[in-house]
């Protein structure tokens, strides 16, 4: 197949950009490549998947643009046609989105926009986007399910995911575009994201300096790894979205819609306390962390744990990473990465 994939020279849009070039599909990425940080990694990331590329027999073109310009998003899917079209590009990010909302607007909705109008207008087969496990907000009922309201979030960040949503549901009625909503539980992984807490811990455990536990550690989180991620990213993505015949307008499912239109959890399936995870990389890195217990901040969600049943029954998701192997795996690449 041919397939776009927006935010390419991202954490999860990279490894999954590698994963479809490994496959034999052709790939055609899309990034900004800000600073919201180190542009260094995403430039690095984009050397690997061009090496990928060299070894794969579908075609890699990269496109530098921003989601925001219409005319360059017209002007990309003028090169089409895709068959499939995965959308991860995003600005991320809980604590940000409290400092700088504007960003989240344009990244988020405004690239968004363009995004559906493209896959619009050129008929895609089928829309897979990023969500987040952060719409659930003051929800405290676990594990999470989508069949469940998410209407109280904490923070912009998932106030923008959550519009995401249903902007794609009005597209799928109106246009009877496939979409498929992906909402993510704490990835983590080779490659990951500088300014999350696995990244952070590795590099103050290293540099003897002391790590923040906000709500003093006590946070559960569904820590998902990259590889189970970017499977169940690429069977939704095959799988196309298709009205649901048992909706019920008296009755309705938030998750799905009489329109070609889901929404799906995608997680580890298997929750742990923060300070877990900390001992994690501490074995990993053979080294104790100077620990510096905070309260909770504000936005925060204090756990996730994610119900993926729809997920398994829909494309038989099965999540295979146990944390400590994970965290390891990143660990390693973070040594060779950095040479440290």
């Amino acid at each position: 197949m041919r397939v776009l994939v927006t935010g390419n020279a991202g954490f999860i849009g990279f490894h999954t950009a590698a994963r479809l070039l490994q496959r034999g599909d052709s790939v055609v990425g899309i990034d900004v490549v800000n600073d919201y940080y180190s542009p260094e990694i995403k430039e690095s990331r984009l050397e690997v998947l061009e090496q990928i590329a060299l070894q794969s027999p579908g075609d890699y073109r990269f496109h530098r643009f921003n989601l925001a310009d219409p005319a360059a998003v017209k002007s990309c899917f003028s090169d089409g046609p895709f068959d499939r079209v995965i959308h991860l590009a995003a600005q991320a990010g809980v604590r940000y989105s409290l400092e700088n909302p504007h960003a989240y607007v344009e990244s988020n909705i405004v690239a968004f926009t363009n995004i559906l109008e493209a896959c619009r207008y050129a008929k895609v087969d089928h829309l897979t986007y990023a969500s987040t496990s952060s719409v659930y907000g003051a929800n405290t009922h676990m594990p999470f399910s989508e069949h469940r309201g998410a209407d109280h979030p904490l923070q912009f960040y998932a106030a923008t995911k959550r519009a995401n949503e249903l902007m794609a549901h009005s597209y799928s009625h109106l246009f009877k575009l496939p979409t498929s909503g992906l909402r993510f539980f704490t990835v983590y992984g080779p490659w990951g994201r500088p300014d999350m807490a696995l990244f952070l811990f590795t590099k103050n455990i290293l540099a003897g300096e002391p790590i923040k536990l906000f709500n003093n550690g006590q946070h559960i989180r569904d820590f998902t790894y990259v590889d189970d991620i970017v499977e169940g990213v690429l069977r939704v993505s095959d799988d196309i979205a298709r009205p649901d015949p048992d909706w019920d307008s008296d009755n309705p499912d938030p998750a799905t819609s009489n329109a070609p239109f889901r929404i799906l959890n995608i997680g580890n399936n298997s929750p742990v306390h923060l300070i877990e995870y900390v001992e994690a990389i501490e074995e990993a890195l053979g080294r104790k962390a100077i620990r510096e217990l905070l309260p909770l901040q504000p936005g925060d969600v204090p756990n996730t744990s994610a119900d993926v049943s729809s997920l398994v029954k829909a494309v038989g998701y099965q999540p295979r990473t146990p944390v400590r192997e994970g965290v390891a795996r990143f660990v390693n690449w973070y040594r060779d990465y950095f040479k440290v």
